[in-house]
């Protein structure tokens, strides 16, 4: 069931990809789709300065942002950890908003080292108040109150300095309005970290039989936890960074995949990928063709999923 999984996941995610490139607040034809990738062709900007870069800005952030959800609960071993939940996602948001608005003027290519910052940060803090060996439930409930502290953090920021705001409103919904190719550019050197979480994923199998258990194979819990969650945080502050927090994302899909295909992180992490990949571009589809030419954020998309979601997990976890 596993590997037969894969290449439904691919079919799927190959229709999502045809179908955003296709609808929005003008509908092209498939025909029009391949045309308008010539130079010259009346739908040229739309299909290839537009909604191609975008298409493929939302399957990278979609896949980054679960494997790195699926890196943190395979890690911690937590049905209910991921980066948003955990505070590492609003952390990124609030070293964003604080730079976007006392430096207004400075270059964006900065925005995903600040925000690494910020959920370095973050995950710090958490650390710092759980320790090691902290409970599911724990771990759950003080990220959450790190997060609400973040947000109104950013609330703070937003209200000492309005006239510098608009810009982080946008950005503060997790929207893909408005990216495009040079966001996009600015997202690639961090899919460095794509083949290192990977190459982790035989030793977080281990992990889960028991520290114990796992340092008699071999391996050294203390350093894969560390490397696991530097390589999480790298992936959700990138991310955060260029489309602002999407939420539930990193919670919500590896759950499915799980579902769907098993622990065995060999075969999860790449399904993982793939069902954020296809969840996000999903978002942005409906978020686009629900009311056009209004957009909505496709961060409010995952939210409507991903939030019922996570109350349900956290009722049903003991």
């Amino acid at each position: 069931m596993a590997i037969r999984s894969l290449p439904i996941l691919l079919f799927i995610l190959l229709g999502l990809l045809v179908a955003n490139l296709m609808f929005g607040a003008v509908s092209i034809p498939f025909d029009g789709i391949l045309k308008g990738f010539q130079v010259g062709d009346a739908n040229y900007f739309t299909v290839h300065e537009y909604r191609f870069p975008r298409t493929i800005l939302a399957m990278l952030v979609g896949a980054m942002m679960a494997l790195a959800g699926a890196l943190v609960q395979g890690v911690i071993r937590n049905p209910l950890a991921s980066p948003d939940v955990l505070g590492v996602s609003h952390g990124a948001g609030l070293a964003a908003v604080f730079y976007m608005t006392f430096f207004p003027n400075a270059d964006i290519i900065w925005l995903p080292a600040v925000a690494l910052m910020g959920s370095l940060i973050a995950a710090l803090m958490l650390w710092w108040l759980c320790g090691q060996h902290s409970s599911t439930i724990k771990l759950a409930i003080t990220g959450v109150a790190l997060a609400a502290l973040y947000a109104s953090c950013i609330d703070f920021l937003m209200l000492v300095k309005p006239l510098e705001i608009n810009n982080a409103l946008l950005w503060l919904t997790g929207s893909l309005w408005g990216r495009g190719w040079h966001q996009l550019s600015m997202l690639l050197p961090w899919l460095l970290l794509v083949p290192c979480a990977l190459w982790l994923a035989k030793p977080l199998n281990l992990i889960h039989l028991g520290d114990d258990s796992a340092m008699s194979l071999g391996i050294k819990a203390n350093k894969l936890r560390l490397s696991s969650l530097a390589i999480a945080v790298g992936l959700t502050a990138s991310c955060v960074a260029i489309c602002g927090p999407i939420g539930f994302l990193g919670l919500v899909a590896p759950h499915l995949t799980r579902k769907l295909v098993g622990g065995r992180h060999q075969i999860l992490l790449p399904s993982t990928m793939l069902v954020g990949a296809i969840l996000l571009l999903l978002a942005d589809l409906v978020a686009r063709t629900i009311d056009p030419p209004i957009e909505l954020p496709a961060g409010i998309m995952t939210a409507i999923i991903g939030a019922p979601y996570f109350l349900w997990l956290l009722f049903r976890t003991k």
